[in-house]
């Protein structure tokens, strides 16, 4: 399994970069609650360890002792995009307008940016580079990337604590069977996204449009439609 280096970093500070950023985000894919992007400039003298480990197999609690020691060590940002954002000019701008956000609230204006995924925003204060899996192989991408994530578990486990009975506390507002089961019973709030399909498909049970049963049976068709399109991607 490949694990993210420093690698990238030095190369561009050889070529003259000081402060290298690297950014990411977490919460694209789910029904509920904000996504969240971070901007990381990593110190190379205080590297925290563990950062080189896959996130996805790191332990929740291993996540918050790396947040902490990246909070600590390294100059971060982070800004969410709320829900109306996202309905308003889609999830795809919205998580852009946060990454570009993120790095004009760093303390420093970073030299370079490296952002994962296949684009970067405009009105970046300097040159970057997408990197598709950027947090597999670019430490700074992957700190930033902890940092993204352990925030919006935060925030979705704090709003779970207001609105309760929907689960966010364990699924952080992902398309999982309770959070579908969730809709359906109690119906959408506003802190779902209007845009997304599942939630759309609520709100017009709510206004009567559709039967719950309808509603479950659509439910079933986009979660399938969306694992076609995940093993395709």
């Amino acid at each position: 399994m490949a694990r993210p280096s420093f690698r990238f970093e030095k190369k561009a500070m050889k070529d003259g970069c000081e402060l290298i950023a690297g950014v990411d985000e977490a919460g694209r894919g789910p029904l509920a609650g904000p996504v969240v992007a971070a901007a990381v400039i990593l110190d190379p003298k205080k590297i925290p360890k563990g950062i080189d480990d896959s996130k996805k197999l790191l332990d929740p609690e291993v996540r918050e002792a790396l947040y902490l020691k990246i909070m600590a060590s390294a100059d971060v940002a982070f800004v969410s995009a709320c829900p109306s954002r996202i309905d308003r000019i889609d999830i795809r701008k919205a998580t852009l307008w946060a990454m570009c956000a993120a790095v004009e609230a760093l303390p420093r204006k970073p030299d370079r940016i490296f952002v994962d995924g296949r684009e970067f925003p405009k009105g970046l204060p300097c040159p970057a580079e997408a990197v598709i899996d950027g947090d597999a192989k670019i430490l700074s991408i992957a700190a930033a990337s902890i940092i993204a994530k352990v925030t919006r578990d935060r925030l979705m486990k704090r709003l779970a604590q207001s609105v309760q009975g929907y689960g966010f506390e364990r699924h952080v507002g992902y398309a999982t069977a309770e959070h579908r089961a969730a809709l359906i019973e109690l119906g959408p709030t506003s802190h779902h996204r209007r845009s997304f399909a599942p939630v759309r498909i609520a709100f017009e049970m709510k206004e009567g449009l559709v039967t719950p049963a309808q509603a479950a049976f659509l439910f079933e068709e986009n979660a399938a439609a969306q694992a076609i399109k995940s093993e395709g991607a």
